[in-house]
């Protein structure tokens, strides 16, 4: 048996999110679907992701690794996949690794970017949030604060079984080409919902719907289950994941 690492991209419009659910289209068991038809067995090949994405957030290069009994080289095994893949999920890369390889307990830093767009337009109804106003010097005061080693309790879904809800924040900016504004974030780890909830929280920050102070004290005296903002998914994009080996 041989474990191999693969690197996912997708567009999420018509996924309902990562993990493999009871009903549904899912990146997961789509994956896995394929799998079982080059194995031409009926037996699961669970395919581990280093991070669950939501319904309608996509990726430019996920990571999962699944574990295979096969004489396939890796080169064949990705253009099989691809073969029986749908044109909205490819994979970009194949590679053996080793047994002990954990494509979510091994991630060192996860990247994604969350796409604002000013005005109307057709094109990029799919990839990210239309807004009415964003002024980039403001959304940065308020981003910049999230630099460093917090507790994110009140900027994601609640979960009684959760325990630890700090994250370390590498990144933390807004930036703008022409009407796209967008915000880049790199942690050790994301909460489920979290940037959804940053992004919506900080773009009511901007257009006066909530105070920079609260959304401080929100960062710095975390309460559960607080009424936030949440932006929409499909703004959202995974961009890569980085590890040490």
């Amino acid at each position: 048996m041989s474990r191999f690492k693969m690197v996912i991209s997708y567009d999420g419009t018509k996924f309902l999110g990562w993990q493999i659910q009871k009903e549904g289209r899912t990146i997961q068991s789509t994956i896995e679907d394929a799998l079982k038809i080059i194995s031409g067995g009926e037996e699961r090949i669970v395919v581990h992701g280093s991070g669950r994405t939501d319904a309608g957030v996509h990726a430019l290069a996920q990571v999962a690794h699944f574990d295979f009994n096969t004489k396939l080289k890796v080169k064949d095994i990705k253009n099989a996949l691809n073969a029986n893949l749908p044109k909205d999920c490819r994979i970009i890369d194949v590679n053996r690794v080793p047994s002990d390889f954990h494509s979510r307990f091994d991630a060192k830093v996860r990247y994604y970017k969350y796409q604002c767009y000013l005005g109307e337009s057709i094109l990029f109804r799919n990839q990210c949030w239309v807004v009415n106003k964003a002024n980039v010097q403001s959304l940065n005061d308020v981003a910049s604060q999230l630099i460093g080693v917090h507790d994110f309790l009140s900027f994601c879904k609640y979960r009684e079984e959760m325990k630890d809800t700090r994250c370390e924040v590498f990144d933390s900016q807004w930036l703008i080409d022409h009407n796209m504004i967008i915000f880049r974030i790199s942690a050790n780890r994301f909460l489920h919902h979290m940037i959804r909830y940053l992004v919506g929280t900080m773009i009511a920050v901007c257009d006066g719907r909530f105070t920079k102070k609260d959304f401080s004290l929100l960062l710095n005296k975390p309460k559960k289950n607080v009424r936030i903002f949440k932006a929409p998914p499909q703004g959202l994009i995974f961009e890569k994941v980085i590890y040490d080996k």
